[in-house]
């Protein structure tokens, strides 16, 4: 069986067993903290952040120390509404384990404060005891793609580089680039404007979130270029997230290596080009593992995520999905024919271990193994292309994330025009295309870094930030279509630039007289 029908089938499988264990085990809810009596109601005795999943810690409302007397459910949300008075921790732990996960609770402190967290599965319950070796296992595949992630960004990059030759050539093939992804990006981005403007998903939602003091804090986008320059470089290879740091670096290494005499130059090619051999045989056997992986990740997700949240959301949730299809089905086809001259449904069979994978990993970073081995294998596009425009893809070309971004932001902005008297002007919603566009790049390729992101476009609206915790309820679905969209968009991207450099992707073949043959 080929591996691409491997994945489809491990994948659907996942969400068989993944939705008997919704079904089958009970599974608390829980908010990632320890609750203890106090004379107002419920104090925090502490935050545990160890068993919190993977980016939750930032997103944590609750502090140790607060003491909570009032919880609701789903505020705002009509019959999904629940309220209960927190006289007990136990009363309190009853109540989150009855509702489950999924849900959006609004906690009123004993100050006058009110915060909003979402319901997670609680690492005691039985449900999540039954998750547990699919969570190992996933967490070990995971961990295999992410330990690939620098070695692979570094090498190919640096390899792609010195192979060009010289600043014309690499004058060429970055203009090429960097003009696509801005287009793209930019694209996605309008696209989604235009879209939630015509559906409005936000003016009359019921998401219940508190009354809203607009004008808190602003960001300072200089602050994006400042992180591109490591000022550590070997600090940067030690974190996945300082990708921006390791492109740069290596883009600076990559091209001095052209300008040193022919010795060295000799010698450091064939250094990084043989460590990029080693690092691609790596990821070729991890490929063997892909439908394995995706099954054990399909069944973590599906496992431990609630569905109460998805309804009230659905139209906005529709919006996205809608925005994703239309940019990745009409835009990003449109180009893949009419410029770069490939077939798409050829593309798209070829191309599918690489969707599939980012699909279950949400995760184009983590994608970047099987997307480079996709592209060369499958895709017949040569090294020299794939390993300048493919990693840089992974970290700055995020039309997936660009266009959720700019729909999710409108969104809630919508919703507080209609309930809380904020201005949505045309300059607001400017604000938030350029934010958007500057954001996707700025994002790292990690699931839900474009929820992340979407903090800082709140603050230059000076926007409340408490709507997105209400997002993330139903992020991850999201995050997963998404991120296929912006691992779809860097395969196209490679393809059109391979065709404008005078290869012939799907074939391998060159022509005589393309910018690179001589």
């Amino acid at each position: 069986m080929q591996q691409h029908w491997k994945i489809i089938v491990w994948l659907l499988l996942g969400v068989v067993v993944g939705t008997l264990f919704q079904i089958g085990l009970e599974g608390h809810g829980w908010l990632g903290a320890r609750f203890d009596d106090h004379p107002s109601g419920v104090v925090v005795s502490s935050i545990e952040t160890s068993l919190l999943p993977k980016g939750r810690e930032s997103s944590e409302t609750l502090r140790a120390g607060d003491v909570v007397t009032a919880v609701i459910l789903n505020r705002g949300m009509g019959d999904k509404e629940r309220a209960q008075q927190t006289t007990e921790a136990s009363v309190l732990a009853a109540f989150l384990a009855e509702i489950g996960p999924g849900g959006i609770v609004t906690l009123t402190l004993e100050n006058g404060q009110v915060r909003s967290s979402q319901v997670i599965l609680d690492p005691a319950s039985r449900r999540s005891t039954w998750l547990g070796p699919f969570r190992f296992v996933a967490d070990i595949f995971m961990r295999l793609l992410k330990m690939l992630i620098v070695p692979l960004v570094l090498t190919s990059i640096i390899t792609g580089v010195a192979g060009l030759g010289g600043e014309k050539d690499f004058g060429r093939l970055g203009r090429k680039t960097f003009g696509y992804y801005l287009f793209t990006s930019f694209s996605a981005a309008a696209l989604g404007l235009i879209l939630v403007n015509l559906i409005q998903p936000g003016i009359g939602a019921e998401l219940g979130l508190g009354e809203a003091k607009f004008g808190e804090r602003s960001e300072n986008w200089i602050d994006i270029l400042r992180r591109m320059v490591p000022d550590n470089v070997f600090s940067a290879f030690t974190e996945n997230g300082n990708m921006l740091q390791i492109i740069f670096f290596a883009l600076i290494f990559g091209f001095f290596i052209t300008q040193v005499p022919e010795k060295p130059r000799a010698m450091l090619t064939d250094l990084f080009q043989s460590a990029f051999d080693v690092v691609m045989k790596i990821a070729s056997w991890v490929m063997t593992l892909v439908p394995y992986g995706v099954f054990c990740l399909i069944v973590k997700v599906v496992g431990e995520t609630g569905f109460d949240i998805f309804r009230p959301l659905g139209l906005y949730m529709f919006t996205v999905s809608l925005a994703l299809v239309l940019h990745a089905g009409v835009v990003l086809v449109l180009i893949l024919y009419f410029v770069g001259g490939v077939s798409p449904i050829r593309w798209i069979k070829a191309m599918s271990p690489a969707l599939l994978t980012a699909f279950s990993t949400s995760s184009s970073a983590m994608t970047l193994p099987t997307t480079l081995n996709t592209l060369e294998r499958r895709g017949k596009v040569s090294n020299k292309v794939t390993s300048f425009v493919a990693p840089l893809g992974a970290t700055v070309n995020m039309d997936g994330t660009a266009l959720y971004e700019c729909i999710g932001v409108i969104f809630l902005a919508q919703y507080y025009a209609s309930a809380h008297g904020f201005v949505l002007d045309l300059g607001a919603q400017v604000t938030v295309v350029v934010s958007a566009l500057l954001a996707s790049i700025g994002a790292a390729g990690i699931p839900s870094a474009g929820l992340v992101m979407m903090l800082t476009i709140l603050s230059a609206l000076k926007l409340p930030l408490e709507g997105a915790a209400l997002l993330l309820a139903v992020d991850r679905p999201l995050d997963m279509c998404r991120t296929v969209v912006n691992v779809w968009s860097d395969t196209v991207g490679s393809a059109v630039i391979s065709a404008s450099e005078g290869e012939k992707p799907l074939t391998g073949e060159v022509e005589a007289d393309s910018p690179g043959s001589g």
